[in-house]
């Protein structure tokens, strides 16, 4: 079962350098000899759906014989483990902040990327990259930025459909545009752009490389439930009530690892108890990995980075699109995978008891339908995005 979450405690505005072995006067050092090797430096905002894909291009840089470091704000470094840390030399911690919302807001957020922009240029004259890779969101930009105001270049990644704030804010200053999806809008006139796919994570795409084993006539259906970084009230709200509209034989077969907000764990946990159905409950899964490859199903949110792992890791969905974005971008994600065959899009309003419950006994009644869907969704995949964005990464450096 998963282990929990690991938490990272820092000050909000400190400015930190993090690494999964040592740590002394601020900076910590990976304890291995450093010769002169290329040095890229990734800067990601402070989710999931930007840190993780920074860290599978990190993965392939490494494996590359590059040496890596990632710059993020303190949500982006509380992801952090020494698992994950492993193919970085350090981890930079930045104060950042969106420029939005009311004039106090406003004001208060540039101040904090104005802050965020002088502590990266003291790194980056420290660290002096060959290139910066940039993953979008906020917390990404001081360090975007500063570097490309030294002649560092510059190269912006986007996970969505819709070109991010963030990186259409840097897009001026970069020399190069890779893309999850060969259609973008907003792109901006003059810059390259190269389709190169979401970079996904080595462990998730050893688990597509693997066939999918379909449930067992009459066997367990495990199924893996997460509602993004903060674990949506949706869920903790509709599923319960999904599950309790199916008979007990059905309730008995399922098998559920569930993230939710801690302040639900208790009022689903004793749900699903009273229920008699087998479940496993946190607020963050630290392992995600492993739990994509056990599930024969996911349901959740359908974020870039999470529609790319699953569909990398060759695993069915339903998807229950974030609603309130005004572009709708999670619903473009999830659509894509579905028009294929290799999931099965809800939009919340029709993410209803009776909905997900009439799905959960087709599914159980006929497991070769999810068989169908996770060969569509692996055919969806990209498992060569890491190396084809750091092929792209290598061109712009004239590598």
């Amino acid at each position: 079962m998963p282990k929990g979450a690991w938490a990272l405690e820092s000050s909000h505005l400190k400015c930190h350098i993090l690494n999964a072995n040592n740590y002394k006067d601020g900076i910590l050092s990976g304890g291995r000899e450093m010769t002169h090797k290329t040095h890229i430096l990734l800067s990601a905002g402070g989710t999931g759906g930007h840190v993780m894909p920074a860290l599978a291009l990190a993965a392939m840089l490494r494996e590359k014989g590059a040496e890596v470091s990632l710059a993020t704000d303190q949500r982006g470094a509380g992801l952090l483990n020494d698992d994950r840390t492993r193919d970085l030399k350090e981890v930079i911690v930045l104060p950042a902040g969106a420029p939005g919302g009311g004039v106090l807001k406003k004001i208060k957020g540039l101040a904090c990327l104005a802050h965020g922009y002088l502590k990266a240029g003291t790194h980056i004259r420290r660290i002096t990259p060959d290139a910066i890779v940039a993953f979008g969101g906020y917390p990404c930009v001081p360090a975007a930025l500063a570097g490309a105001h030294k002649g560092i270049p510059l190269i912006l990644h986007e996970q969505n459909a819709i070109l991010g704030r963030a990186n259409a804010f840097l897009a001026r200053d970069a020399k190069a545009l890779a893309l999850s999806w060969p259609r973008t809008s907003g792109l901006p006139e003059g810059l390259p752009t190269e389709h190169t796919g979401n970079p996904v994570r080595p462990e998730i795409v050893a688990i597509g490389a693997q066939p999918y084993a379909p449930p067992e006539k009459d066997g367990v259906l495990r199924i893996l439930i997460c509602g993004g970084s903060l674990g949506a009230q949706v869920f903790s709200d509709v599923l319960p009530d999904a599950f309790a509209a199916l008979d007990n034989k059905a309730r008995a077969r399922l098998q559920i690892v569930q993230q939710c907000r801690e302040e639900h764990l208790e009022q689903v946990r004793r749900r699903y108890h009273a229920l008699g159905i087998n479940a496993w409950l946190a607020p963050f899964i630290d392992d995600m990995a492993a739990e994509i490859a056990t599930a024969h199903l996911f349901i959740g949110r359908s974020g870039a980075s999470t529609v790319a792992e699953i569909a990398a890791a060759g695993r069915p969905a339903i998807y229950v699109p974030y609603p309130w974005h005004k572009d709708q971008q999670q619903k473009y994600n999830a659509d894509v995978i579905a028009a294929q065959g290799g999931a099965w899009t809800l939009t919340q309003d029709s993410f209803t008891p009776e909905g997900v419950s009439a799905c959960l006994s087709d599914f159980l009644d006929a497991p070769g339908k999810l068989a169908d869907a996770a060969n569509a969704a692996r055919d969806c995949g990209r498992p060569d995005a890491a190396l084809r964005l750091a092929e792209s990464v290598f061109r712009v450096m004239g590598h």
